[in-house]
């Protein structure tokens, strides 16, 4: 199972939002790059990293600082926020983005979720946060009345390799990981999951490792990270055991 820790960018800066608003922000370094040359250096495996700006207008606004973190890296990026036409998706692979993950459109457009599974492949990934079970969109902005493990299942007979699965009520809060909504969601789908949302410590990597065999390929962390209450190199370690 993979740790891989979040570099969240808002107007340039590595930041954590508290359960998506952008009102509670804190910023962590003014320079993404560095931090992501930091969880590099510590054995992360894969970056995940965000564009906050882009999340909550539809289309990228970091695109320059993103860049510049897939040249530094040796290791494999993934990013979303705002990818929701297949020309951002092609211009941020020619980044050096090794996948990008597709949130709010996919939820809106059925048509554009099958385009993106279908000419990316392992290459895209869908990014699908819930709050109480139900589907959110727009940056976290609203909830719809989907069910979060019936649209998955949806967006894996359209096409979708992968669900990052992220339980919003749990974002920056260190509460711990809902581990039900997990277990539902990889019980729900037969494609890998990566877990997101409320990782606080070490506890967290060792109950999600227990729901690998189920189909939990990984966990992104953030806040925790950024805290001191988790430890990457331990973490890595359980996660590999």
């Amino acid at each position: 199972m993979e740790v891989i820790p979040a570099v969240d960018i808002r107007n340039g800066k590595c930041v954590r939002l508290l359960q998506g608003k952008f009102d509670e922000e804190t910023v962590f370094a003014d320079d993404p790059v560095e931090m992501a040359l930091h969880w590099a250096s510590l054995g992360a495996e894969r970056l995940h990293v965000v564009d906050l700006d882009g999340a909550k207008t539809g289309e990228p606004h970091n695109l320059d600082v993103i860049a510049r973190i897939a040249a530094a890296l040796k290791i494999p990026v993934q990013m979303g926020g705002g990818v929701r036409s297949i020309e951002t998706a092609r211009q941020v692979i020619g980044l050096g983005v090794g996948r990008v993950v597709t949130g709010t459109s996919a939820v809106l457009d059925r048509d554009f979720a099958r385009a993106m599974f279908k000419g990316f492949g392992e290459r895209v990934a869908r990014g699908l946060d819930a709050h109480d079970g139900l589907v959110a969109a727009h940056g976290w902005q609203e909830t719809s009345k989907l069910r979060a493990v019936d649209f998955a299942q949806h967006m894996e007979r359209l096409g979708a390799r992968r669900i990052i699965h992220t339980d919003i009520s749990r974002d920056g809060m260190l509460q711990g990981v809902n581990l039900a909504a997990m277990e539902a969601m990889a019980q729900a789908v037969s494609i890998p999951v990566i877990a997101s949302g409320g990782v606080t410590g070490i506890e967290d990597i060792r109950n999600l490792k227990r729901l690998e065999p189920l189909g939990i390929e990984g966990v992104i962390a953030g806040k925790a990270l950024y805290t001191g209450s988790l430890d990457l190199q331990d973490a890595i370690r359980v996660a590999g055991d």
